[in-house]
């Protein structure tokens, strides 16, 4: 008697991400129906990473405790491979942990403000980690041995990372993450009560059907050049390059869905997070100082920029503790990390004024800085700080001093001030 053996039928993996999206919102309340998406992909993604060049990180943040983002943490970890939960660990135990035997490991950083947060330190071997890992190929050259027998070899950082905490988290580690925002639960909002004996399991049930998916696609997913949706470039489509090519494997509603949640995510992390604080005093510069003139005096820079009630400047942190107010020296070396258009550091300059010649700043010395780095001037702003020049006398003119600044030459006889080149 002859034996056929029946292939099995082919895994609808649509349907697949559907029923860990449906796990996942039992548990789990996110902010946006992007952020199911984002971490639906984001738990396949972690079965198939040794088919990607790079990987995302996951970042579940809140201001506040009680946010979920530990219970979200949780869930990921019943989802995905090889799971490692750790709420503190030395970077030469994480490189360690990916070097094993077994396979590499999906870590998740529990309480990752501890490790980043402004009473942590700099835990610069951890960021470095963090920050290597992003790509395939990542290593680290560390010591092994013992005592005065040591030697030198390479470690491998290269693995899916998921974190948790509070706050917010270093520039480096935000911009090779997707951003989850969490936030409390609103009264009507509700989840069910998830226990670890009980769920676990079922969680581990979708595990197992996830890996035996990503085995019969990751020969095509190698291969995948996700399509990025318009303006999507740069470090966020490397971001978002592998959940989209899950998306786009699983097929169904996930390509559309995928595209959205990418675009949604990236302009609420945009909107969302702080500038760095040198592109922040680039944006304040242009909008609320210069407004349009072509030079200002260090002096009344800073009088306006301490002036402003929505801005740091006038209690910025020097040592992660004591707070002080910008400087001129302090406002000079934060300008000269930027260069004018002639690829030389901005710094102050003599500004004639009346019969004095303070130090002060050119917008022509800034232009390049404001092009690069500052978001799109919009256009009724363009236009206002062009209609607000006024001319002063002939060969000169000066633009009119905008609502935070109009106290700044009050003893200054603005019309002395000159402008013109």
């Amino acid at each position: 008697m002859t034996s056929t053996n029946t292939p099995a039928p082919p895994i609808d993996g649509a349907a697949l991400l559907d029923e860990v999206e449906a796990f996942h919102r039992r548990f789990n309340v996110f902010p946006t129906e992007a952020a199911y998406v984002a971490v639906t992909l984001w738990d396949a993604h972690a079965h198939l990473i040794d088919a990607f060049d790079g990987t995302a990180r996951l970042a579940f943040l809140s201001p506040e405790p009680g946010s979920g983002k530990s219970r979200a943490l949780e869930i990921v970890e019943t989802l995905t491979p090889r799971a490692a939960t750790t709420v503190n660990a030395s970077a030469n135990a994480l490189f360690r942990l990916v070097e094993a035997d077994g396979g590499t490991p999906t870590l998740l950083f529990d309480e990752i403000d501890t490790v980043f947060g402004p009473k942590a330190g700099g835990n610069e071997e951890v960021r470095g980690f963090l920050n290597s890992g992003y790509r395939r190929g990542a290593k680290s050259l560390r010591c092994v041995g013992d005592g005065s027998k040591q030697d030198a070899e390479w470690f491998s950082s290269f693995c899916a990372v998921a974190m948790a905490g509070l706050g917010s988290l270093p520039d480096t580690i935000l911009t090779r993450s997707v951003i989850i925002r969490m936030r409390k639960k609103a009264p009507n909002e509700k989840a069910e009560p998830y226990r670890r004996r009980v769920h676990e399991k079922q969680g581990h049930a979708l595990r197992d059907r996830l890996a035996d998916w990503a085995t019969t696609i990751h020969d095509e997913i190698a291969q995948a050049w996700p399509e990025m949706p318009e303006g999507v470039s740069d470090r966020p489509a490397d971001v978002w390059e592998p959940l989209l090519a899950v998306a786009d494997a699983a097929g169904g509603h996930w390509p559309e869905r995928a595209r959205a949640a990418c675009v949604a995510l990236i302009k609420a992390a945009t909107q969302g997070d702080e500038a760095s604080l040198g592109v922040r005093l680039l944006t304040d510069l242009r909008d609320r100082v210069f407004c349009g003139a072509d030079r200002m005096p260090t002096a009344a820079i800073l009088e306006v920029l301490l002036g402003l009630d929505d801005a740091p400047w006038a209690d910025l942190s020097e040592d992660g503790q004591t707070l002080k107010p910008l400087t001129a020296r302090g406002l000079s070396k934060l300008l000269s990390q930027y260069v004018r258009p002639d690829n030389t550091p901005i710094k102050p300059r003599g500004i004639r004024v009346g019969s004095g010649t303070p130090k002060g700043y050119y917008a022509e010395d800034l232009s390049d800085a404001w092009n690069r780095y500052c978001p799109p001037l919009p256009e009724k702003s363009a236009t206002s700080a062009t209609a607000a020049t006024t001319q002063v006398s002939e060969g000169e003119s000066v633009a009119e001093d905008p609502p935070e600044s109009r106290h700044m030459f009050a003893e200054t006889d603005t019309r002395q001030l000159r402008i013109a080149g």
